[in-house]
């Protein structure tokens, strides 16, 4: 039986009422205490009988609401005084104290007008807020200008370009829809955004090894070429960058999967065994190396430049190398079956991977979850090679021993899981 069956609504309500108000008022009382305030509207008993009186006076009508906005009008009013003496005793403009006397008397609405489960996060988030204010003020200070106006374009490319596209292609020679297309551009970017903000603001410090886990996240190629050459220009510590270098590539085994989880959901039930595979050996092939070097690591750690994800010029070309392997795909295997998805996913391996793979994951193609695995893991075995190479040109000469070991190592199991799929 569910406890609102058994106890009156009316008595739930009014509890989540006063145990909010209470806690606003003692959250109050300690700011004020902390900042030594002299002009203060109320503590905890004030803020308690402001939200018990708002939902007092929403009982009296719970339709019309009159004596409810009466009664806000009455409580806002002494927050104008009390505000209006606050500035007049101590020059202080801050509105906190009566923003929240007023969310504290219209809770009770809030109970009303929506279920508990969101009255609850209103709830909690509300009390985060009122609580963080130093923490939110160190951040702010941390922001750069340039931030808003990437959130600025994540939102303009996903809340505002991707409602507007067809989800019907309309044509045979394309096999997935202008909102297919983009879709992958907004999850990639997506997860681009997110490793790019850990980088920048939860991790700025982070060590050589975070560095390329939060790295892979964001491409396992770039990182793998940036790192090689800070390997070459720092020449030391040959081990803990060829640890980091295969680190990024562990981490692009977890950020295509994550892709396959999104778009395709049987393939992924198929792909599960062989990434977990995958991902486990090459994290444990960099931890190994990280650990055999732990001793060369000095305190300077290398950064990966903060370079902003969200350029619209980026999105432009992943959407037109998309709609460029849905055209090949579609042609090679119409034309040559499953060997022709064999024979471009090698060739693949050798570009950008993630516009093909994911026109795979999202591709209607009347090819097996079989052939879509083998040539997902085909592509990203062509994509290791590639970075071997990368990393061998451009590291130090001690890195590049390292280097080899590890991918030498990642990609015979690579290969191990292929002829698996293959002959198993």
């Amino acid at each position: 039986m569910e406890i609102e069956n058994w106890i009156p609504q009316n008595l739930i309500e009014f509890i989540l009422v006063v145990l909010f108000s209470l806690s606003i008022g003692l959250e109050q009382r300690k700011r004020f205490s902390k900042e030594k305030e002299k002009q203060t509207f109320g503590t905890d008993r004030t803020f308690t009988f402001i939200g018990v009186l708002g939902f007092l006076l929403l009982l009296a009508d719970k339709e019309k609401l009159i004596p409810f906005l009466v009664g806000f009008v009455v409580v806002g009013a002494f927050l104008a005084i009390y505000y209006f003496q606050k500035i007049k005793m101590e020059q202080h403009y801050g509105l906190t104290t009566v923003i929240l006397g007023l969310i504290t008397y219209s809770f009770s609405l809030i109970l009303l007008k929506n279920p508990h489960w969101f009255s609850l996060l209103f709830f909690v988030a509300v009390i985060i807020l009122a609580q963080i204010k130093k923490p939110l003020q160190d951040f702010s200070d941390e922001i750069d200008s340039e931030e808003f106006i990437t959130l600025a374009k994540f939102i303009i490319i996903t809340g505002v370009v991707l409602p507007l596209l067809p989800k019907e292609t309309g044509l045979d020679w394309l096999p997935v829809s202008p909102y297919n297309i983009w879709l992958a551009v907004v999850v990639v970017s997506a997860i681009s955004y997110l490793s790019y903000l850990l980088r920048k603001y939860a991790f700025p410090k982070a060590g050589l090894l975070l560095t390329g886990i939060l790295g892979g996240l964001y491409s396992s190629t770039a990182s793998t070429i940036i790192l090689a050459k800070k390997s070459r220009e720092n020449n030391t510590q040959p081990k803990a960058y060829a640890a980091t270098i295969v680190m990024a590539t562990a981490m692009m085994f977890l950020r295509i999967y994550i892709l396959i989880v999104i778009f395709n959901h049987v393939l992924a039930f198929k792909a599960l065994p062989y990434f977990i595979a995958l991902f486990g050996v090459t994290l444990v092939v960099g931890f190994w190396m990280y650990r055999l070097g732990k001793s060369e690591i000095s305190a300077s750690q290398p950064i990966l430049d903060d370079h902003n994800p969200l350029e619209f010029k980026v999105a432009i070309v992943f959407s037109l190398l998309y709609v460029l392997f849905s055209i090949i795909t579609q042609f090679s295997i119409t034309h040559f079956g499953q060997q022709g998805l064999n024979g471009l996913s090698v060739i693949v391996g050798f570009t950008d991977i993630d516009p093909f793979l994911l026109n795979l994951f999202q591709g209607h193609y009347e090819v097996s979850t079989h052939a879509l695995l083998a040539a997902t893991l085909q592509a990203i075995i062509g994509n290791n090679i590639i970075k071997l190479g990368y990393a061998w040109f451009l590291s130090s000469q001690e890195t590049r021993k390292w280097v080899l070991k590890g991918f030498g190592i990642v990609l015979f199991f690579n290969l191990i899981a292929i002829l698996l799929l293959y002959f198993g």
